[in-house]
């Protein structure tokens, strides 16, 4: 029993990393206009600590915010998935 419990709890743990991994490709591709962690060089906006980072790019999939790129990208990936790019970056020091 000891045994079943320690595997249940060894792919939790794989699964987990597996998310944090797949959310950090994700975050990865915002790196080319937002910088590295989210921390953009001068003129364009850092995501780096931004807790309505979620609101943002929901409205963007939404077509309601202005954007040039912002709304095509943001139709690549699920709320959720945004949700989790989101909270990435909230966690990134500014």
């Amino acid at each position: 029993m000891k045994w079943l419990a320690a595997g249940v709890l060894c792919a939790s743990a794989i699964g987990a990393q597996a998310q944090v991994t797949q959310t950090r490709v994700w975050a990865a591709a915002c790196a080319s206009c937002h910088g590295t962690d989210g921390r953009a060089q001068p003129g364009m906006a850092s995501l780096a600590g931004r807790t309505d980072l979620q609101k943002i790019l929901l409205e963007y999939k939404a077509g309601t915010r202005p954007a040039t790129l912002m709304h095509q990208i943001s139709k690549g990936y699920t709320d959720e998935q945004l949700g989790q790019i989101a909270a990435y970056f909230a966690a990134q020091k500014p």
